[in-house]
């Protein structure tokens, strides 16, 4: 038999079964779907996070004051602070794997303009934070570096505190009060959202750390150093450099231990998508059961054909088919089967993803990888789990199939 032939016989099949086709197709429509859904929920979700990450910065390192012990006593992280400003000069100029580098000072401040008032978070740094947290500008200008050397009352404004204090306006130029300070905005910031801990980065006042030490905090400690490397590739080396540098400025013995903790964003980023790629290996894992079901589903309705049409058989023996017709002519039906399956699957999960992705609220990602692999698959159940049928009714005996009733 010539292959168009087994095609056509395959076909032909298929047509005066349709709706026991379709119930034998349900099992892989529903495996592939779901399979596509999921995995798109999964990236959807490890895009998102890796996005917020990446909100917080570039190849950012963060020096936070260590734990120090008192009398016997260890006291929290951060209790007392021996960074100096002067460390910060240091690391700049002899820490080649370092790009930029600024303190860093938080506060939380009722802030006014006009007859409106905001709670809001207020930021002190070099101007190279805005270079190391990514923070663009919308509208107006950054403060200078002769605005950090004066302590200049200058500040810009994120979005949250825009709309929350200039409802419909632009606050460029406007005077504001923070602390009974009146502060001049020179600009504001673009929107960022939220990070991946939940907090919103529009929800921010950014000021030069000179004014917000000296006139806000009013103490003279640095609270912490942000740090950005060269590249990613040189933040293991930034982060050591900076570690040797510190141990040598405050005169740590071997023995002791450091005075001061670096934190690693990029850690906190391969964690947190590891954790992603995990669950969405496991949704993707869940669904493919349902294709496994399918498969069982192939096996037990070609099973069921081939008694059917055990006298059919023996008729194109007996004409002339041979035994490995006979095996592709069932094997076929069961890969056609499952790979129509697996198309109108695909059709179901990009429909389902966009479903979950408006209903839900949640971010999907269909990645045409995810799509592929769910197809080929599908396409493989058919293959194995209909060549035990196949092989099955070519193995009849022509004679034994002819008298079969």
């Amino acid at each position: 038999m010539r292959s168009l032939e087994i095609l056509k016989i395959a076909v032909d099949s298929l047509l005066r079964h349709k709706t026991r086709a379709l119930l034998t197709m349900l099992g892989i429509i529903i495996g592939v779907g779901a399979v596509i859904a999921m995995v798109a929920v999964g990236q959807g979700a490890t895009a998102a996070v890796e996005a917020q990450i990446a909100s917080l910065g570039q190849n950012v390192l963060i020096v936070f004051p260590g734990a120090q012990t008192q009398g016997g006593v260890r006291l929290s992280a951060g209790s007392t602070s021996r960074l100096t400003l002067d460390d910060i000069k240091a690391i700049r100029e002899q820490c080649p794997a370092v790009g930029w580098i600024s303190p860093q000072e938080r506060t939380g401040r009722q802030v006014v303009a006009g007859n409106l008032n905001w709670a809001t978070t207020v930021w002190g740094g070099y101007p190279e934070l805005l270079v190391i947290r990514d923070w663009k500008i919308e509208s107006g200008e950054s403060y200078t570096e002769q605005d950090e050397r004066a302590a200049a009352k200058v500040c810009l404004l994120g979005q949250t505190v825009v709309k929350n204090l200039f409802p419909g306006q632009d606050p460029v130029g406007a005077i504001i009060r923070i602390d009974k300070l009146p502060f001049k905005v020179i600009g504001t910031l673009a929107a960022k959202g939220q990070n991946a801990m939940g907090m919103d980065q529009d929800d921010v006042i950014l000021a030069p750390y000179s004014t917000v030490q000296k006139k806000i905090e009013r103490r003279e400690r640095v609270g912490s150093i942000l740090i950005s490397a060269v590249t990613k590739q040189s933040i293991p080396e930034a982060q050591r450099q900076v570690a040797e540098l510190l141990r040598i400025r405050h005169r740590l013995q071997p023995w002791e231990e450091d005075d001061f903790t670096i934190r690693n964003q990029s850690d906190i980023a391969e964690a947190a998508s590891s954790t992603s790629r995990i669950m969405t290996t496991l949704l993707g894992s869940i669904a493919s059961v349902s294709l496994i079901v399918g498969g069982i589903g192939i096996m037990n309705i070609m099973l069921v054909s081939v008694t059917e049409r055990t006298r059919e058989i023996g008729i194109r023996m007996s004409i002339g088919a041979r035994r490995r017709d006979i095996l592709q002519q069932f094997l076929l039906e069961a890969v056609m089967l499952s790979i129509l399956g697996g198309l109108i699957g695909v059709v179901l999960g990009l429909g389902g993803s966009s479903l979950i992705s408006a209903v839900a609220g949640w971010p999907v990602f269909v990645s045409p990888a995810s799509v592929a692999i769910a197809f080929l698959f599908s396409g493989a159940v058919g293959m194995f789990f209909g060549f035990y049928p196949a092989r099955k009714a070519s193995q009849l005996s022509p004679i034994d199939a002819l008298r079969y009733e």
